[in-house]
């Protein structure tokens, strides 16, 4: 009898999902079929799409298809002639296998693909990233992967879903971790100071420059520069930011020397830039550059399975060694699964700290599930909702100046988002509407973020 050699082992790295098929019934390009091996398929006349279409009609990046657990999500970017689907223009809806949607004169229809296996990581950190939703694992793997090359990265997400986070994750796993990490914030700078910031200037450069400013380019050299909200950029500045790129030099403000520079570009926005290259405000080969690699953070309310490891890990984090339940309780955790979140993981920190500063839990609006410590929204109506959101028994137990910090702070937030919701995210609108000078309001808006995506 004859030893027989052992069982190799086998180790699945990666998680089943339902990939997505696209069929072309109708237009120029009928009779194509296309099949997603991750999570999403987009179509459009520019390349880089799944399925890149012929037809004219179809905006450049027309639509996009997700699976989500057993759903379809269906995202028009804002095209010329719309997506449609049984004579319904939709902007963002969910749908079943076997729709058929209009793209101008084409006609589509999705359907389930093959089961595809889309790699995730063992863990449930990758660096200063925590989450264990097989979104946030495959996510993860995904950095970890493309990391080890120099490919630009653009980071897709809402407000404060921990784009920064990424971009930190990317360089510290990459072999560029020992250089320069730098960060750009590009929705905060004031126009005239954003060229400034990035490139450097000179002495003399413009009123004011009273010395030689090295920009952030030339500061990460040899590392990683993180563009956070580049969708804020005017043309003239996208140009400037294409040519430095393109040429891999910068040259400074009122500067005649091209200095060349060695790093890599990671990019975040919570706007929807395709829609933007459709519309003409963001320029489309600068969104080559940046979107070699794209990276979609899923909102907080689409894994609430995280919210407790990362409830403990703010609270570590802030220096509570106790247990969880003392600062929330079993109750409260199930009423912070069920909330929705809308300022996403950074609301969380903040309502985790409240949480912890007060020695007990703020209040909760039952209505809505919102965190007294981390407001909610007011609708469109301006309704503000339980304001105070802080039980009036605890601030009569705080100092007079703690207790009015604490009011007048939820009050800012409050009035920001209000404000923000109006003018359409519009910064330079809400501060002449507003009365708050705007470079004053950008600092209230460092405090209190908001979503400035919200419309009226």
């Amino acid at each position: 009898m004859t030893d027989q050699q052992p069982t190799t082992p086998y180790r699945r790295t990666g998680s089943p999902i339902r990939g997505l098929r696209v069929e072309v019934l109708d237009g120029p390009d009928r009779g194509r079929v296309v099949e997603a091996t991750s999570e999403s398929l987009t179509i459009g006349s520019a390349p880089g799409n799944d399925l890149v279409t012929t037809d004219t009609t179809v905006s450049r990046y027309h639509v996009e298809l997700r699976r989500q657990s057993d759903r379809i999500l269906v995202e028009d970017h804002r095209s010329t002639n719309g997506t449609c689907t049984g004579g319904v223009t939709i902007q963002r809806a969910e749908i079943q296998p076997g729709t058929i949607l209009s793209l101008g004169r084409t006609s589509v229809r999705v359907d389930d693909g093959s089961v595809v296996d889309v790699e995730v990581i063992d863990d449930d950190r990758l660096g200063p990233l925590r989450g264990r939703a097989p979104e946030m694992r495959s996510l993860m793997a995904k950095i970890r992967r493309v990391a080890g090359t120099d490919a630009s990265v653009l980071v897709l997400g809402e407000t404060g879903c921990g784009k920064e986070l990424i971009a930190r994750a990317l360089h510290e796993e990459s072999p560029r971790a020992s250089a320069p990490f730098e960060t750009v914030d590009c929705g905060t700078l004031m126009p005239t100071l954003v060229a400034s910031e990035l490139f450097g200037h000179e002495r003399g450069a413009f009123t004011g420059a009273e010395r030689q400013h090295i920009g952030a380019f030339e500061r990460a050299h040899g590392g990683t520069i993180f563009l956070d909200e580049v969708g804020e950029l005017a043309k003239d500045l996208q140009a400037g930011l294409l040519g430095v790129l393109e040429r891999r030099a910068v040259r400074r403000v009122g500067g005649t020397k091209a200095i060349p520079v060695d790093v890599r570009i990671v990019a975040a926005t919570h706007r929807d830039l395709r829609a933007e290259v459709n519309a003409g405000t963001f320029r489309q080969d600068l969104y080559y550059r940046f979107g070699v690699v794209l990276l979609r953070v899923p909102p907080l309310r689409e894994r609430p399975g995280d919210i407790p490891l990362l409830v403990e890990h703010f609270l570590r984090d802030a220096g509570h060694n106790g247990p969880v339940d003392e600062i929330v309780p079993p109750e409260v955790m199930t009423m912070l699964k069920a909330y929705h979140w809308p300022g996403n993981v950074r609301e969380l920190r903040n309502f985790v700290e409240s949480a912890l500063a007060l020695g007990e839990t703020p209040i909760l609006d039952e209505d809505t599930g919102a965190a007294g410590g981390s407001l909610s929204a007011p609708s469109s109506g301006g309704g503000s909702g339980n304001f105070p959101s802080v039980a009036l028994g605890t601030l009569y137990k705080r100092t007079y100046k703690d207790a009015r910090a604490l009011v007048l702070s939820e009050f800012e937030r409050l009035y920001l988002t209000a404000l923000l919701e109006r003018t359409g995210g519009n910064v330079s609108q809400a501060a002449r509407e507003s009365d708050i000078n705007r470079t004053h309001l950008i600092q209230m808006l460092k405090r209190h973020p908001v979503d400035r995506n919200r419309t009226p």
